[in-house]
């Protein structure tokens, strides 16, 4: 069963994002990390890179196949998970919480209203499957 965390909000793209005070943390979701198997290298934006909701921001690779990480607010990102670079592996083992990829200090806290809810995210994944 995948997992999806209700105090995160998901894009279509299979980004999580979750408030943390002023910041949004990023991620990619379980199921998202699940489809992709082995993760075997992340690119990731640097500290003070502007990002734009919906826009790419970095890539993550499996032994299957690259994929586009995108932006699921736009603003700043301020953190990034330094740990993917020697562990990229954590994304799979830890999607939600080690495996986190950026924190992002975002222009519109509203942005974070357009994101898909837990309930709205999980009807996405089963309609992926069909």
């Amino acid at each position: 069963m995948v997992e999806i965390p209700k105090d995160m909000r998901y894009s279509k793209t299979h980004e999580w994002a979750r408030t943390e005070k002023d910041l949004v943390r990023v991620g990619i979701t379980d199921f998202a990390q699940t489809e992709l198997s082995d993760i075997v290298f992340v690119e990731l934006p640097k500290p003070g890179q502007e990002v734009t909701a919906g826009k790419e921001m970095g890539v993550v690779e499996s032994v299957k196949s690259a994929t586009d990480l995108y932006a699921p607010v736009s603003g700043t990102v301020v953190e990034v998970n330094d740990k993917l670079t020697k562990s990229p592996e954590l994304i799979n083992k830890s999607p939600h919480k080690d495996g986190w990829i950026v924190a992002i200090r975002p222009k519109n806290h509203k942005e974070m209203d357009a994101l898909l809810d837990a309930a709205a995210y999980e009807t996405l994944t089963k309609e992926t499957h069909h």
